[in-house]
């Protein structure tokens, strides 16, 4: 039993809840912590049938690929073709499976500093996120661009960069870089470039391969550098079994420094079941939900 004024006061919350706009209204209810994995890592880049298996997975995301580089003067992408690119965006929406970034892993192996066409690459790249509307893209620097191995690239990285970031801004998109620069380095690297465009996307691997501290890092970079994150180590073992990594003290940084955002699964495939991927990828999913979710 209430009293009439608890029963007016709780009329008055219902009132003002009806109110709030459907944003709020959503807002109020999307995770701090989103899972998705990587189309390439699951052996369907570009590939519609990509969604099925990260719906099968139980990730809430799909980081999907430009597709490979090679020597052709752009990304091997299908989504420039709006028929196709339609395709997934109508098989996303069927199976509620977001998209969570748009990835350029071709830059894994070329060098984005020396690599003529940069500019045509990373404009078709943006092009495809604001086409679908995803807010991220994952660059990663590779070994090529390795800044810690080649510290001489550094200044033409930083001049392509900024005027990716010229290109990002005018799109309203954000430019995700993995680097293997130490996190205080890092962050000298972003202050260089400028620009909140470009940002850090952050890969565990790099920072526990190294032997740095890697919730240290974490908080180095902090909540505004760091756009998405890469929420694996190598290959070896599944995360649950991943000494080197303890994620609840991950999430316990992540908490304090009030960062929200997606987790995207890349590696730590079991290595005695390397091929088994939804095996690999289901288990690292789960795991990551039973922490993060």
């Amino acid at each position: 039993m209430i009293n009439r004024r608890q029963f007016i006061n709780n009329a008055a919350i219902i009132s003002a809840a009806m109110l709030l706009p459907k944003y709020l209204l959503a807002a109020a209810k999307e995770p701090r912590y989103k899972i998705a994995v990587c189309d390439w890592m699951i052996l369907k880049r570009q590939k519609l049938s990509a969604f099925q298996l990260t719906k099968d997975i139980g990730a809430d995301g799909l980081e999907v690929d430009m597709g490979g580089l090679g020597n052709r003067p752009t990304f091997d992408s299908k989504l420039g073709d709006p028929a196709v690119r339609q395709q997934f965006l109508d098989k996303a929406a069927e199976l509620n499976v977001a998209i969570s970034s748009i990835a350029m892993s071709g830059f894994y192996a070329q060098s984005f500093a020396e690599r003529a066409g940069v500019d045509v690459m990373v404009q078709d790249c943006i092009n495809t996120m604001v086409q679908m509307k995803v807010k991220i893209a994952f660059l990663p620097l590779g070994v090529e661009g390795d800044l810690i191995k080649h510290p001489e690239l550094r200044p033409v990285i930083v001049e392509r960069l900024k005027a990716v970031a010229v290109k990002a801004t005018a799109a309203d998109v954000i430019i995700g870089i993995e680097t293997a620069l130490p996190a205080a380095e890092e962050v000298k690297l972003l202050d260089e470039i400028g620009s909140p465009a470009i940002r850090s996307y952050f890969n565990f691997s790099n920072a526990i391969q190294a032997g740095r501290d890697l919730y240290e890092e974490l908080r180095t970079l902090g909540k505004h550098r760091i756009c998405q994150i890469h929420c694996t180590d190598t290959d070896g073992v599944l995360l649950q079994h991943d000494p080197h990594i303890d994620m609840k003290k991950v999430k316990r940084t992540l908490d304090k420094m009030g960062w929200r955002g997606w987790l995207v699964i890349e590696r730590s495939r079991d290595a005695n079941d390397v091929k088994n991927v939804k095996g690999n990828f289901s288990a690292n999913t789960a795991y990551l939900k039973s922490i993060f979710q």
